[in-house]
């Protein structure tokens, strides 16, 4: 029963999930925490910090990642595959449909109307997760790590992978 968990809470994100993992991250939430509870809101929040510092597509790392966490190895492999099957199948129906209408005006205007979505979504994700280390850290703290952040990537120019590894430093040396 665990393994058709895992399945259903990475392949329903993937099909929803129109513009790859930061759109899905907000659906893979909802699955993760509020549906199954395998972890809390902080939880989720430290293995995406940790996806978004290693290399490669984040919705995998973190497929992965719960997926061992709660199915062992063969978990892992199931949320991995269940990460890439919507997109595989996708590709792999609609690819010919697709290549003929190209170049049509409706299919260049659905992402013309799906990234103010995807913006949305991310943009709540993270009020959830400011109002979350608000209770769990303080104001102040909350602050300046925001102001930090915004400075080193934004000012300063400073790779994210970078600024998210200062993060975790900063976490592990303070305990948080």
């Amino acid at each position: 029963m665990i393994y058709w968990q895992i399945f259903l809470a990475f392949f329903i994100p993937g099909i929803l999930g129109y513009g790859g993992g930061p759109a899905s991250i907000p659906l893979v939430e909802e699955e993760v925490v509020n549906r199954y509870g395998w972890m809390s809101t902080q939880e989720f929040g430290e293995v995406l910090a940790l996806g978004n510092a290693l290399p490669g597509p984040i919705a995998t790392k973190m497929a992965g990642y719960i997926g061992y966490m709660e199915g062992g190895l063969f978990g892992a492999f199931v949320g991995l595959f269940s990460t890439i099957a919507p997109s595989l199948i996708l590709m792999l129906g609609l690819m010919a449909i697709l290549f003929k209408y190209k170049d049509s005006a409706e299919v260049k205007n659905i992402s013309k109307v799906v990234k103010p979505v995807i913006a949305v979504l991310i943009g709540f994700m993270t009020l959830q997760f400011i109002i979350e280390s608000q209770t769990s850290l303080g104001s102040i703290q909350t602050i300046a790590i925001m102001a930090l952040s915004y400075l080193m990537l934004e000012r300063l120019k400073v790779h994210p992978a970078a600024v998210i590894a200062l993060a975790l430093i900063y976490g592990a040396v303070t305990g948080i």
